[in-house]
């Protein structure tokens, strides 16, 4: 079977781009040691031509050979660490999102609720009160509802109470409570 490369010339710009920073970089390098292409040619085992061409950014150049001129400039410690898994952020967030599908699709389903039909307005209670004399007068209990929301659905049974209706006679037993520990000498509480 025929080896299939990808001409140089069909790599992507951003690819080329770096790899030319990487070979200019590598010049400076060399450069700065003091050294001619012919002894880092010697020490990488490549040829003095190669070397030109790795200085040049030539693409088709093995990679081994870009790998060992940064061994040379700082014996390439962290250079696996440039793809490790762990940074390889594109491909944490879809292992993410595909463990999220996969715990929705986990999850039973529950049928929607319907939502609570509008309860009926009435009549605030009339708060529990003290006879002048010291003696308690109880709260008369909560009033059905007095009016009804036109649309709305008829009131239900007591049995039958919504949430809504059951935090309100709550409030209501609330205000009854405070209206009996209210001291005749005290304002009563608001």
């Amino acid at each position: 079977m025929p080896r299939q490369n990808t001409h140089p010339a069909d790599y992507p710009q951003a690819v080329l781009r770096q790899i030319e920073q990487l070979a200019q970089n590598i010049t400076i390098a060399r450069k700065r040691r003091g050294e001619t292409q012919a002894q880092w040619a010697k020490k990488l085992g490549v040829s003095q031509p190669t070397m030109a061409r790795i200085e040049r950014g030539d693409p088709s150049v093995a990679m081994a050979s870009y790998v060992m001129c940064l061994w040379l400039v700082n014996q390439a410690e962290g250079l696996a660490d440039l793809i490790a898994p762990a940074s390889d952020h594109a491909a944490l967030e879809r292992e993410v999102a595909k463990a999220r599908a996969g715990r929705k699709l986990a999850a039973p389903r529950r049928p929607p609720k319907a939502p609570a039909p509008p309860a009926p307005l009435r009549e605030p209670a009339p708060p529990a009160t003290r006879a002048s004399q010291g003696a308690y007068t109880p709260a008369a209990p909560p009033a059905p509802p007095a009016t009804v929301r036109e649309g709305s659905a008829p009131a239900r049974a007591p049995a039958a109470r919504s949430k809504n209706s059951a935090a309100r006679l709550a409030n209501d037993n609330a205000a009854g409570l405070a209206a009996l520990l209210h001291r005749p000498d005290e304002p009563p509480p608001t």
